[in-house]
């Protein structure tokens, strides 16, 4: 079986067995892969998107293109703080606390959507970092609430090349960013490009000792 049919079989599967699914997407390339895949089986599929105020200008912009391209359903999920706010009562966090900065904006956003949830599909891909090697195609997402749902990653032993191979013959465009050297795209302040070309993350967070933002680790380790 090769790696789209093997990818499409777990999304049918997945949307069968659950009641409530929904797709975090970042805009990154496997994002828009499994997005792609997605609303070939589940065109009304909720896509979750993390609006931090701090992504790249060339995401908000390809975000949009792509939703007037393929009409999916886009659900912008925002921090209770703008990012004003929070400037002013902590400074520039993601300087001097990105764990926090992350947790306030990503995280708990995200966590507060997925109580309505059951299904959880993510681009998340083995070879992105040192952290997902042991990514599973399902996992149990348990949240601090005590809510359950299941956590399913249909590209987890895709490579990038085969993300992009994928998006040519799909005729479906990527994040310019890309073409500027960008591996791993994340928040405009953390994001650079990769420091180790072997490591697509070593970019994100560059100095901090950080390789995740929070919301794919287990709760007793976040």
């Amino acid at each position: 079986m090769d790696k789209v049919t093997s990818a499409k079989a777990l999304i049918r599967d997945a949307l069968a067995e659950g009641q409530r699914p929904c797709f975090t997407c970042s805009f990154q390339a496997e994002d828009v892969v499994v997005l792609h895949l997605l609303l070939e089986e589940k065109p009304d599929i909720p896509v979750l998107f993390l609006d931090t105020g701090y992504h790249f200008p060339e995401v908000y912009a390809y975000r949009d293109a792509l939703k007037e391209k393929l009409g999916f359903q886009l659900i912008n999920l925002s921090p209770s703080l703008s990012r004003e706010e929070q400037e002013r009562l902590y400074g520039k966090l993601y300087e001097t606390d990105p764990t926090r900065c992350c947790q306030i904006r990503k995280v708990d956003p995200l966590f507060r959507a997925l109580e309505d949830y059951d299904t959880w599909f993510t681009g998340l891909r083995r070879e992105q970092s040192p952290t997902r090697a042991n990514l599973k195609p399902v996992e149990e997402a348990l949240l601090k609430s005590g809510h359950r749902l299941k956590k399913v990653s249909p590209l987890y032993d895709w490579t990038l090349k085969e993300v992009f191979a994928y998006l040519a013959v799909a005729d479906l465009p990527y994040l310019p960013l890309y073409d500027q050297g960008y591996l791993s795209i994340g928040c405009a302040p953390c994001t650079a490009k990769p420091l180790d070309p072997k490591d697509p993350r070593s970019g994100r967070w560059a100095g901090k000792g950080k390789l995740e933002c929070g919301i794919h680790l287990h709760p007793k380790e976040a």
